[in-house]
């Protein structure tokens, strides 16, 4: 037997193992050096571990989504000190000067974790929202055709979309019209989420891929009820050792993981992953195919295609790629669409008046538009209106679809802070130095509740804020939209921010214009859960999927 010797005596010395044995220990002692001769975050304040094993992480990843990002915010500031896995030192961030300087200054030196990756890749392959570096430039390049070329304030195909997001919107009307009508009550409760995401779907299929779900008309297409429920199934409240596993585990693990895992969230997102690319197959071979005949579209699978076609060789998508870039726009677009629509459905509902206030301003630009000899609204109408752009604003800082990003530095760095920072050791901190690899947590949702930036009433719901002389419009530009992180910011800013503006301006306009929403009592039961996205459920009812119930009548005119 290779590497076992045997003495006179008939003893066994096992070389290997003695060797491997002193390789490991040698690898050790290597290990302890780099963590203490490394730059230290140790004196950043901070909550106790829950334990040594997983550290601070199943409050983190098993709460509602940003609850420990608020508590420990409000404990210990806009930089905290967490710990991971067996006593690893990490940071929430929500500072606005070192949010800036990660996403924006520092361009592609702070990439995503490898775990949170690999994430990406099950359930939109390849794609933008994988890649980093020069992947990233070079897919971003390639898809910016289809949302505005390199001015998406312009944004005019997104623009274009708008008569497809009214057209869906007014289909959910007439539905909802028929049900309240047929109800003894005149009154229907409706789970909004659900419906918002038919809707959301429908109009994603028809703009950027010009595809008919059905979601509307509950078609039954496989692709479509795939993606229902897709992230609160594979993401929702992971156990402590799914925590453990997704956190400490090597990548090459977890790949292997994710590729042969009978598990049911594994194989909801496998099954999920063959249907969209057997779509993405037939659909990008028939926009390839007009592109020939000189009979292209401009949904943006085409437009995508049609970019694709022109460019250098090299710089060019591959099949996969283009797969993945589809499946990305499913998920991301749709998901994250649709449950900011929710969230602002939800404060509609809790604030009568402010919804109150938002028709009476729909009904006037209304008016204006049949005054000019139009029917119908377009997208500079909703430009023109100051009161709807404020709730739409305040919604998404309230609720961020997308709470937190995750990042580590590629190398030692420095971040600035707008604040400083009482360390434990009594030192005032005014930078803080981190090592290459520190595992860092973004949190978007604190940053949309830092009252230096917001005000004091940052936790409160209040569109008239966005009316204030205050840092709202004064501070640190940190997104695209309204200074907030709802659609990130940088160089990996949402693509598509503009078109999902668009889309959530068409909807609003139509359902408040034509509806009035309450709350009900099993809102009472409202959780916000934390799947990567901010997804609606009711406590004891988490299988079910997303619910928001609300009470929803016909809106009176005078």
């Amino acid at each position: 037997m290779p590497g076992i010797l045997k003495t006179p005596d008939g003893s066994v010395v096992l070389q290997d193992y003695i060797f491997f044995t002193s390789l490991l220990f040698l690898g050790g002692l290597y290990a302890l050096y780099k963590r203490f001769t490394r730059i230290s975050i140790s004196h950043v304040p901070g909550p106790e571990p829950e334990t040594f094993v997983l550290g601070n992480l199943p409050e983190l990843f098993q709460s509602q989504a940003a609850a420990a990002d608020f508590k420990w915010q409000k404990q210990f500031g806009d930089v905290v000190r967490f710990k991971g896995i067996f006593g690893e030192d990490r940071l929430l961030i929500s500072d606005p000067k070192a949010l800036q300087y990660i996403m924006h200054t520092s361009g592609y030196n702070f990439p995503k974790w490898p775990e949170r990756t690999e994430i990406s890749r099950v359930l939109m392959g390849r794609g933008l929202l994988w890649a980093d570096g020069d992947i990233h430039k070079r897919q971003r390049k390639a898809m910016l055709p289809g949302f505005g070329g390199n001015l998406p304030m312009l944004a005019p195909e997104s623009k274009s979309f708008v008569p497809i997001f009214s057209r869906m919107s007014a289909q959910l009307t007439a539905q909802w019209t028929d049900m309240i009508a047929s109800s003894p009550d005149q009154s229907a409760v409706l789970n909004v989420a659900s419906w918002l995401s038919r809707v959301t779907m429908d109009s994603l299929g028809e703009a950027a891929f010009d595809y008919h779900f059905g979601a509307l008309e509950e078609r039954d297409n496989a692709l479509m009820k795939a993606y229902f429920g897709l992230m609160s199934d594979t993401l929702g409240r992971p156990s402590r050792s799914a925590i453990f596993m997704q956190t400490f585990m090597p990548l090459w693990y977890l790949r292997l993981v994710s590729q042969y895992s009978r598990s049911r969230r594994m194989v909801h997102a496998r099954h999920t992953a063959e249907l969209a690319n057997d779509i993405a197959r037939e659909l990008i071979a028939m926009k390839t195919e007009a592109l020939t005949t000189g009979k292209e579209k401009k949904d943006i699978l085409s437009l995508l295609v049609q970019a694709n076609a022109s460019e250098n060789p090299a710089n060019r998508l591959t099949e996969e790629e283009m797969f993945a870039q589809m499946r990305t726009l499913l998920l991301a677009g749709h998901e994250t669409s649709a449950t900011s629509m929710t969230w602002l459905f939800l404060e509609l509902a809790r604030h009568p008046d402010v919804q109150s206030k938002l028709r009476e301003e729909i009904r006037v630009t209304e008016q204006s538009i049949h005054d000019r000899g139009r029917s119908n609204f377009i997208a500079n109408d909703f430009e023109n209106m100051p009161y709807m752009a404020a709730v739409i604003k305040e919604a998404l800082r309230f609720h961020p679809a997308v709470y937190a990003n995750y990042r580590r530095p590629a190398r030692d760095d420095v971040l600035p802070l707008s604040q400083p920072i009482r360390a434990t050791n009594g030192d005032i901190l005014t930078e803080l130095p981190v090592a290459k690899g520190t595992k860092l947590v973004l949190s978007l949702a604190g940053y949309h509740r830092n009252k230096e930036v917001f005000g004091e009433d940052a936790d409160v719901f209040n569109p008239d804020r966005w009316f204030r002389d205050t840092a709202v419009k004064k501070g640190r530009s940190l997104g695209v939209y309204g200074n907030l992180l709802t659609f990130a910011g940088g160089i990996r800013a949402c693509i598509g921010w503009k078109f999902a503006l668009c889309e959530v301006q068409a909807t609003l306009v139509e359902l408040i214009n034509n509806f009035e929403f309450a709350p009900t009592e099993d809102l009472k039961r409202l959780r916000r859960e934390a799947c990567l996205v901010t997804v609606p459920t009711l406590e004891g009812e988490e299988e079910k999927g997303e619910n928001l119930p609300l009470r929803v009548t016909i809106a009176s005119r005078d």
